[in-house]
């Protein structure tokens, strides 16, 4: 058996694709857009990792979804996870779970899912601001 995607449902594709892409950091590695069926697929990766795939679905139609939370999460081993949660915070993203322990936070995608980053090896050193930061909503 071979671990091939997770998929998650997207309500605005450009918005997802900034998130996932620009923010956090993942890779394109292919779309196809079926117009039959009126829907997009959107497979992304990290870099170097085209083996650990999410695909993101979007279907044309507006549609509402809920329940993002109840989805799991999707996580990823990060190299800093400082560093990263900065970026993603000066990127205007909501740290709901700070990295107080330098080892784990989570996020959230602009349609709810849960994203956990995890600490690549041994956690960090505990350092401020991250130490003494609060969880923030649902993560």
């Amino acid at each position: 058996m071979k671990y091939l995607h997770t998929m998650v449902r997207v309500v605005d594709l450009d918005a997802s694709l900034d998130f996932y892409c620009n923010k956090l950091g993942l890779e394109q590695a292919r779309r196809i857009d079926i117009e039959a069926g009126r829907f997009s697929l959107v497979f992304l990766h990290p870099p170097g990792q085209p083996d650990a795939q999410v695909e993101l679905t979007w279907n044309w139609d507006p549609e509402k979804l809920e329940g993002g939370r109840n989805f799991g999460h999707l996580a990823y081993a990060v190299e800093n996870i400082y560093a990263l949660c900065q970026r993603l915070m000066d990127a205007g993203v909501t740290i709901h779970r700070p990295p107080r322990d330098g080892h784990m936070a989570f996020v959230r995608s602009p349609d709810g899912i849960s994203i956990e980053l995890l600490q690549e090896g041994n956690a960090l050193p505990a350092q401020e601001p991250w130490a003494s930061m609060p969880n923030v909503g649902e993560w």
